[in-house]
């Protein structure tokens, strides 16, 4: 449990975050009655706003509490998670820049708006938009996962944890409601320096301070040998292409993501969203560096014991954190994660709000307004927010990992429509639609059929176990040009309403 000088300077910081959170619709100011205004920042975010703007929207809450639990957990498995960014950011330098001129030629908000100008399709248009806002939803709950695991730490040891920790996200939430429907990305952009900060520190002083104090990672390496060496020392060789399509299918989908793109096209120039992208494998350090905290706990007595007395592996990290430092800093470290979880859910429901706005119910109400369409938008952030919050409160958290597992598988089968759109308007956008529906229809039976009852996104082919977002992405693929050829045979062929030069800036 954490000290009153803990619980003390975590209130007061979380004051700070708000503040800064409000403070938002002042800053750089524009009229935030314009959706591309409250829900992109005026798309004047600098080279190093975009970082840690990107870095506050990728590194997460659950990514600092899953990657350590899971390699305490499942061993080396677990480490496809460090090396991925390394192909993550080279894909979304090929393909963010480029979606972010052709956005700011043509007034996009989201990339569901390039697929219907590019494709001529407002029905694969709708999908792509529906797709993102599903795949979202799980990844909202699973930062309360995270959240929930540090107050769960916090508050370790009282009666009704389970109330008074419901009670600080419901509190946590109406703020980050309040701020965000004033504030949009401008306020998620200022939160999100503030929390970045906390993390950089929380990771600096764990992997500095702890070894010191602790016979460093040769004892912590020696008390894991005793316990589960296997599991670390070597990749069970069918997991081996479990690695590496994890690897693969992770890289390609995380740019898929609704929350990943309304970052990108924040930016202020191209020039400056690559430059800012080029610099997020620092947060790949830091990713790598909080891995190995899965393993450093073996060094900590008091914390190895609190995760197993628990039987919560999530709470490596944060019981790491409040056994090894005093009060005050451990209340900074914790604040750094529970932030690390408000600051992406923010933008997360900032950009499903766009989709479900720009791309479904404009669609349908064709005489909304400018300022209808972001005043919808904001409500709409906020009950996606409550939703995700609700759903975590309701159902068991393994519901969330696992529907965060089909969330990828699903996220996938976008590519083509958005990543290849990019660069070729060769698909007809029939066979895309019908790609799209083989991808998820494929994707889910697996899932369901074998990940599901087993906690897993992989499934057992003739080469090996494979990630599910790979295989059904390989279908939708098929399907997508076998389709096309076909029209192209018979005649049909794609009439995109973006030039050459409108993508090349």
């Amino acid at each position: 449990m954490l000290g009153l000088y803990g619980i003390i300077t975590f209130v007061v910081l979380f004051i700070i975050f708000a503040v800064l959170g409000f403070y938002g619709a002042y800053w750089r100011r524009g009229n935030l009655d314009l959706l591309h205004e409250w829900g992109l920042a005026g798309r004047r975010l600098g080279t190093i706003l975009v970082w840690f703007l990107m870095g506050a929207d990728l590194y997460t809450a659950y990514t600092f509490i899953a990657v350590p639990s899971g390699l305490f957990a499942k061993g080396s498995l677990y480490f496809f998670a460090v090396p991925y960014v390394s192909l993550t950011f080279a894909i979304a330098l090929l393909t963010m820049p480029r979606l972010w001129v052709v956005s700011r030629n043509k007034g996009y908000v989201t990339a569901a708006d390039f697929v219907k100008d590019r494709f001529n399709s407002k029905i694969l248009a709708a999908l792509v938009a529906l797709t993102g806002v599903v795949a979202e939803l799980p990844y909202i709950a699973l930062q309360i996962v995270g959240m929930k695991a540090v107050l769960e730490m916090m508050l370790l040891g009282i009666g009704n944890i389970a109330l008074v920790s419901e009670i600080s996200l419901i509190i946590a939430f109406i703020i980050l409601a309040a701020f965000t429907f004033t504030s949009g990305l401008r306020g998620a952009a200022l939160t999100g320096v503030f929390k970045d900060i906390l993390i950089w520190i929380t990771v600096i002083s764990i992997i500095t301070i702890v070894p010191l104090q602790y016979g460093g990672f040769s004892h912590a390496f020696s008390e894991m040998a005793t316990k589960q060496m296997a599991i670390y020392s070597k990749l069970a060789e069918p997991l081996i292409p479990a690695y590496w399509s994890l690897f693969l299918g992770s890289a390609l989908a995380l740019y898929l993501y609704p929350h990943a793109i309304n970052g990108s096209l924040s930016a202020d120039d191209k020039n400056k969203l690559m430059y800012g992208t080029a610099l997020l494998p620092i947060y790949g350090i830091g990713l790598a560096i909080i891995a190995l905290f899965g393993i450093l706990i073996y060094a900590v007595p008091n914390a190895l014991n609190i995760v197993k007395l628990t039987h919560n592996g999530a709470l490596v990290v944060p019981a790491l954190i409040v056994t090894t430092m005093p009060d005050w800093a451990a209340g900074i470290m914790l604040l750094g994660i529970f932030v690390g979880g408000l600051v992406p859910a923010a933008i997360m429901a900032i950009a499903s709000a766009n989709l479900l706005v720009r791309n479904v119910i404009k669609e349908i109400k064709t005489d909304l307004t400018f300022k209808g369409e972001t005043d919808l938008a904001k409500w709409i952030s906020a009950i996606i927010k409550f939703i995700a919050l609700a759903f975590v409160f309701l159902v068991p958290e393994t519901y969330a990992i696992n529907l965060q597992l089909l969330g990828g598988i699903i996220i996938a089968q976008t590519l083509p429509a958005v990543f290849l759109g990019l660069y070729t308007d060769w698909f007809n956008p029939w066979a895309l639609t019908a790609g799209w529906a083989t991808g998820i229809i494929s994707g889910v039976y697996m899932f369901v059929t074998f990940g599901l009852p087993r906690a897993t996104s992989v499934y057992p082919t003739p080469f090996g176990l494979l990630y599910i977002a790979v295989i059904s992405l390989a279908f939708n693929l098929i399907v997508s040009t076998i389709g096309t050829l076909v029209a192209r045979g018979l005649g049909y062929k794609t009439k995109s309403n973006i030039s050459a030069e409108e993508l090349k800036g």
